[in-house]
């Protein structure tokens, strides 16, 4: 699990949003744990996803854009600037054992609007 001192570096090296606004490092932590279950690609997506709303709904709890940069700077695999990061375009939903541990998951009932038809495959 991403330390807060691991979230606190990253959160100072996101060039990409002047706007940051981060409620909780476990937002971080959820996005994190999201785009880690996603397949990559080489070059970054083409078309646009609008991930932030994606990851919240599977979080279970608001995650604002700068949350999903500094997991994409934290995470070894995860390319691009949002929301062209190189990801497959065939989503994968993340099994919710990735909650484990993370206090803030489920928080909030953004859950309810989850549509599972995004994801082409589940993790498992």
């Amino acid at each position: 699990m991403l330390t807060d001192q691991e979230i606190e570096t990253a959160k100072a090296k996101n060039p990409w949003n002047a706007d940051t606004l981060h409620e909780h490092n476990d937002c971080i932590r959820l996005a994190y744990e999201w785009l880690d279950a996603q397949n990559t690609i080489q070059k970054g997506a083409r078309k646009y996803v609008p991930l932030k709303h994606i990851i919240e709904k599977w979080a279970g709890r608001y995650v604002s854009q700068s949350d999903v940069e500094v997991a994409a700077i934290l995470h070894p695999s995860i390319t691009g600037k949002y929301p062209n990061f190189n990801l497959s375009a065939k989503l994968v939903l993340p099994n919710d054992r990735r909650h484990a541990g993370i206090g803030e998951a489920m928080a909030h009932n953004y859950r309810e609007r989850m549509n599972p038809e995004v994801y082409s495959t589940v993790e498992g």
